[in-house]
C-alpha cells in the first residue's frame, strides 16, 4: 500500500489516503519519491490564485529512485544514460504528444495535449504528482538520472525553479560581459543570479521588496540587491553609465515589475517575463517606445527538457558554489503536508519539502 496527498480545492482541507502500491504499465516507471518541494505555482492552486482540476494529486519539483520498469520501457535516461532499480531520478513537468504543431516545433511543453505531473486530476492507483509515495513516469517523459554530486534537497527543484531558469537564460542570449537586471528574489530568481554569474554577466543587479531575498541574493551571485521602485532605477543606471539594462528578467509575477522591466531596459535590450504565472493584471505597453527602443520582448512558460538537462549540469559544476540547499528549509512527512502548506506560504523565498 502507499500513501498519497489528494487536493479538494482552495479552502478544503488536503485528505492524505492509501492506494495499492501502483504498477507501471508499459513503457512506464515506477518511482519511489525521495524528496517533493513546494513550488510557488503549488501555493498559487492550494491558495486558489489558479484553477486545477480536482482532486489532484500536487507537486511537481520531485526527485526520487526507480522502483520498476514497466514492459518494455527503456533503461535509458533522455541522454542515454543507463539506469537500473534504485537509480536516482528526476524528469521534465511536462510531456508533449511527440506528434503536434508545438512538439514539432520544438515547443513539447506548449503540446496540444499535454501530460503535466502535479497539474492533474488524480487517477486512484495511478499517482502523477509528488505529494506521494510513488509516481508514475508515463511513456515520452524526459526523464534524468541525477548526478551523485547534488543532494535531494538541491535536485528536487531542479526540474522547476532550475530548469525554468535555465530556460530564461537561455532566451535571453549571452550575458557575457553584460548588466543584467533580475526582479524578484525568490529561488527562481537567485537561481538565476547564480546562472547569469556562472555564463560572464559583468553585474547582476537583483529586485526585491524583502530585505532577507536581497542579503540571500548576493549569496547567488548579484553585484547588487535593491528594493523595487528608484533604488533599482539608480543602481542599473550607475552600472551601465545611464544606459539601462542589457538583459531584464521578470521573475517576480507582479504587473510593477513588468512594467518596471520595460522601463527600465537599454535600447536593443531583451526583456524576458516569465514569473507571471497567475493572473496580475494588464499592464499599459506604449508600442511606440518598444519600437523606438528596439526592445525585445519574450515570455517563458516551463522549459524544454534540454535546459532540465543544463539545469543538472549546473548543479553539478558551476553551481556547487553557491548555497542552493539553503534555498530548502522545513521537510515534513505527507501526514503533515497541510503544515508543510502553511510554512511554504509564510517564507517567501525558500521551498519547503515533503519527504514521504
Amino acid at each position: 500500500m502507499a500513501s498519497v496527498v489528494l487536493f479538494h480545492g482552495a479552502g478544503r482541507p488536503l485528505e492524505l489516503v492509501t492506494e495499492p502500491t501502483p504498477e507501471p504499465r508499459a513503457g512506464e516507471l515506477l518511482v519511489r519519491v525521495s524528496c517533493c518541494t513546494l513550488c510557488r505555482s503549488d501555493l498559487h492552486t492550494h491558495a486558489g490564485r489558479r484553477t486545477e482540476p480536482t482532486p489532484a494529486v500536487l507537486g511537481h519539483e520531485v526527485v526520487g529512485r526507480i522502483g520498476a520498469f514497466g514492459p518494455g520501457a527503456t533503461p535509458t535516461d533522455y541522454r542515454g544514460t543507463p539506469a537500473t532499480v534504485g537509480t536516482r531520478v528526476t524528469w521534465a513537468v511536462a510531456v508533449g504528444c511527440g506528434a503536434c504543431f508545438f512538439c514539432a516545433d520544438g515547443l513539447p511543453q506548449k503540446c496540444e495535449t499535454p501530460f503535466k505531473y502535479g497539474h492533474r486530476r488524480a487517477e486512484p492507483g495511478r499517482p502523477a504528482g509528488g505529494l506521494a509515495e510513488f509516481v508514475l513516469l508515463v511513456p515520452g517523459t524526459a526523464w534524468f538520472v541525477v548526478p551523485d554530486a547534488i543532494p535531494d534537497r538541491v535536485a528536487a527543484p531542479a526540474n522547476c525553479a532550475t530548469a525554468t531558469a535555465a530556460a530564461v537564460l537561455r532566451a535571453a542570449g549571452s550575458v557575457a560581459g553584460r548588466t543584467v537586471l533580475v526582479f524578484g528574489a525568490g529561488v527562481l530568481g537567485v537561481t538565476a543570479c547564480a546562472l547569469a554569474r556562472a555564463a560572464g554577466a559583468a553585474a547582476v543587479v537583483a529586485a526585491d521588496p524583502h530585505p532577507a531575498n536581497r542579503n540571500r541574493a548576493a549569496l547567488f551571485g548579484a553585484t547588487h540587491a535593491v528594493a523595487p521602485g528608484e533604488d533599482t532605477r539608480a543602481a542599473v543606471l550607475a552600472a551601465t553609465a545611464g544606459r539601462g539594462a542589457d538583459v531584464v528578467l521578470e521573475l517576480a509575477g507582479t504587473a510593477d515589475a513588468v512594467a518596471a522591466a520595460l522601463a527600465l531596459a537599454r535600447v536593443g535590450g531583451t526583456v524576458i517575463l516569465a514569473g507571471t504565472v497567475a493572473p496580475v493584471g494588464a499592464v499599459p505597453l506604449n508600442p511606440e517606445a518598444v519600437v523606438r527602443r528596439m526592445l525585445t520582448v519574450r515570455g517563458v512558460h516551463n522549459y524544454h527538457p534540454a535546459d532540465l538537462a543544463a539545469a543538472l549540469d549546473f548543479l553539478a559544476g558551476p553551481g556547487a558554489a553557491y548555497p542552493f540547499a539553503e534555498l530548502v528549509g522545513a521537510a515534513y512527512p505527507l501526514a503533515d503536508a497541510e503544515q508543510a502548506f502553511a510554512d511554504a506560504h509564510a517564507r517567501p523565498g525558500v521551498r519547503t519539502a515533503v519527504v514521504p
